[in-house]
């Protein structure tokens, strides 16, 4: 038997029983329909994809992971899921358990009236399907993606973020995605739709994290819509079980003089790999994209990236930085695409690593595709070691050896963690980082 055939008799009984059982909107039907068609006919990526060509998901096309069912986790309470809720979004939360939207687990007092924070299938018999229908999947489903054709056939529950003209939001609103142990493995498909519309302003922590050390795939699908503007701050933060699968995309659009500012932190996960889209739609729009990964003994982490300027006087920052130890390895490529009318474009790259294993591997391909004279962009990646005159200064002032090298590495993520503008956060991953590195600072 072929593994696209195996796949195929994987998640083909699945979408069969969902498509039977759903009675959502016809246009939804196909939109899934399609994307079935789409997966099929691919199947997941092999190396010899030029995208692909540094991370291996035959564990994921494998393993014989199963949708969620609606009940899995349901024996999850508020007092499981509170380690998980950061204080800040206490009263603007939607919460998702294996996929599924928990009410019970959900908070949005803090949400002022006229934002739409909801589930997406519940939003979609609401006032703002008309919204939903316009813009899902309308950046997702372009090109051959397979696993974000896989998301969409098995499109389901999700969030569903909307911000009107002039409105903002003061609280962040936290889209948590927890995972609790399953069996058989399971596979949840998480989707989320933003669409900020003009001059709005909103804050969204888009979290993963499991209850317990389990294996199973999360393959999910944000799409995020910045109107005229508007200004979109969007933290990433998966801490995953170290025996699951993480694939994830993001893609966004940008309106004239929007902003659009994403970081990444990644933890978790066996294997990860996330693609991010930023489209530079019209003049004046500018986004940051920035990340940390810190990955260590059997974990393999992948970030593709491609910052699309496509109209003049657009702004892109991106800096990305990477701690690896044990045998791990992390692939980075990051594309900034000037399109040939699009003058004055500013663009900045950065691909920093730094391994404190000699058995750590990175792969970083930083590109630039200029098809414009009138530019000003920049890129670099580097990858090295602790500087030994650093180390030996902290080893001078009588500091461990052990600790001076986790203070130096610490140093080394503080740039991205301080992007983190909430405090839970960041001592979240103060604290992760510093487990991670088996030291504690002492004040």
């Amino acid at each position: 038997m072929s593994q696209a055939i195996k796949e195929q008799n994987i998640y083909a009984g699945a979408f069969r029983e969902l498509s039977a059982r759903d009675g959502g909107p016809s246009w939804v039907a196909r939109l899934r329909e399609g994307a079935f068609e789409r997966f099929e006919e691919t199947g997941f990526p092999t190396t010899d994809e030029e995208d692909w060509k540094y991370t291996n998901v035959a564990p994921i096309a494998r393993s014989e992971f199963q949708p969620a069912p609606p009940a899995a986790g349901a024996e999850l309470d508020l007092a499981g899921a509170e380690p998980f809720i950061y204080a800040e979004a206490r009263q603007s939360r939607l919460v998702f358990v294996n996929g599924c939207f928990r009410p019970d687990l959900s908070s949005l007092e803090s949400v002022p009236p006229g934002v739409v924070a909801a589930d997406l299938a519940a939003a979609l018999a609401g006032e703002h399907a008309g919204v939903i229908r316009e813009n899902l999947g309308r950046l997702s489903e372009q090109g051959g993606d397979a696993f974000a054709a896989l998301n969409t056939a098995f499109l389901g529950g999700g969030a569903f973020l909307y911000v009107p003209a002039g409105a903002e939001v003061e609280a962040p609103v936290q889209l948590l995605f927890l995972s609790a142990p399953t069996e058989p493995e399971s596979a949840a498909f998480p989707r989320v739709l933003v669409v900020a519309e003009r001059d709005s302003r909103l804050d969204i922590i888009e979290s993963y994290a499991a209850t317990e050390e389990a294996a199973y795939f999360t393959d999910a699908v944000v799409e995020v819509f910045v109107g005229a503007g508007a200004r979109v701050t969007h933290y990433k933060v998966q801490d995953e079980s170290g025996r699951a699968f993480h694939v994830a995309s993001t893609r966004a659009e940008l309106a004239r003089d929007s902003s659009y500012d994403l970081t990444t932190v990644t933890l978790g996960a066996r294997l990860s790999r996330h693609n991010i889209e930023v489209k530079l739609d019209s003049e004046g729009a500018a986004c940051r994209v920035d990340g940390l990964y810190i990955v260590g003994d059997g974990q393999h982490t992948d970030t593709h990236s491609l910052i699309d300027h496509q109209r003049p006087n657009c702004t892109s920052r991106q800096n990305y930085k990477g701690i690896l130890d044990g045998r791990s390895r992390a692939v980075f490529n990051g594309r900034v695409f000037v399109h040939e009318g699009a003058h004055r474009t500013d663009a900045e790259q950065s691909n920093k690593n730094l391994l404190l294993s000699s058995e750590a591997r990175v792969d970083t391909k930083p590109q630039l595709e200029i098809f414009n004279d009138d530019v000003k962009c920049s890129h670099g990646a580097t990858v090295g070691q602790l500087e030994e005159e650093e180390l030996f200064y902290l080893l001078s002032r009588g500091l461990h050896r052990d600790l001076a090298r986790n203070l130096l590495t610490y140093g080394f993520a503080e740039e991205i963690v301080e992007k983190f503008k909430f405090d839970s956060i960041r001592a979240q991953l103060d604290e992760a980082i510093l487990n991670r590195l088996r030291a504690r600072l002492e004040v």
